[in-house]
């Protein structure tokens, strides 16, 4: 016979012989898509000056992601969420870096880091950033760093070192640029001096280290001089981004609009060239 005690404890013991049920695993995290701040700017700088719609290559899911994100918040119609970073997606871009208190060229529609990373908050994150660095003077003028070693390769390539006469951040400092200086990433280099052969030369290097280069002259309405634009550079104002994109379609980077009338290199970045 079993006493009332003895029943109780086996039954107890049954109890905890029965195993828990198992745990269930933890859903996996969706991983976000990834926008390439790399080919976003290189968009945001030619597609506005194309006379179509056609995308820049490599760049279409990055602007997608971001014009979807624009749209999110009411500031891009649906119509234009289609890959192509076009005047009305820099408007509305804009629009949002103004939204986060950003002015000036802070608020030129080119994204930076800090405005692109916040706008895909929960949505994309980013992937190859780029930063114009820290505003420096150097030989006369203020320039950013990311200016500053595209500038000292050049003179490393060609064993040349200049001038500057004009840098960047200068905003109303020379009526003929054209608010190109307003924001980062240009310069103007002096040629006194210089052979003709040298001075192509230093343009080719220019332009092979990520640099949009000319060489201007009166007939264009300057004195001599090599005007350089940083392709890229998260600081460019509009106008510069309006020139770096002209580059990259075959343009002289004037207001006419011309043909190209520098040397033919590979077009790239920076960033690009450091990677070989």
């Amino acid at each position: 016979m079993f006493t009332k005690a003895a029943v109780l404890t086996a039954l107890t013991a049954a109890a905890f012989a029965v195993a828990a049920p198992a745990q269930a695993e933890p859903a996996a995290t969706t991983a976000l898509p990834t926008a390439n701040m790399e080919a976003v700017l290189k968009a945001a700088q030619i597609d506005p000056r194309r006379a179509d719609d056609t995308q820049t290559p490599g760049a279409h899911d990055s602007v997608l992601l971001v014009e979807q994100a624009l749209q999110a918040k009411g500031l891009l119609a649906s119509t234009y969420v289609d890959g192509y970073f076009g005047t009305t997606t820099i408007t509305a871009y804009s629009q949002y870096q103004k939204s986060l208190g950003y002015t000036g060229i802070d608020a030129s529609g080119l994204p930076g880091k800090t405005s692109l990373e916040k706008l895909g908050e929960g949505r994309y994150t980013v992937t190859s950033p780029i930063s114009a660095g820290s505003r420096v003077s150097y030989r006369g003028v203020t320039i950013n760093t990311r200016t500053k070693a595209m500038l000292l390769e050049a003179e490393r390539l060609t064993g040349t070192t200049v001038s500057l006469t004009q840098g960047s951040y200068n905003p109303g400092g020379v009526d003929a640029s054209a608010g190109t200086h307003d924001g980062g990433g240009a310069m103007d280099i002096s040629v006194s001096g210089m052979s003709s052969t040298t001075r192509t030369n230093f343009i080719k290097a220019l332009r092979q280290v990520g640099f949009a280069a000319w060489y201007r002259t009166p007939a264009q309405g300057f004195a001599y001089h090599v005007h350089a634009e940083a392709v890229s550079d998260p600081d460019l104002s509009s106008g510069a981004q309006h020139q770096t994109g002209d580059y990259y379609l075959g343009m002289n980077g004037l207001a006419g609009r011309g043909a190209d009338d520098g040397p033919s290199v590979a077009k790239v970045t920076w960033e690009e060239y450091q990677r070989g």
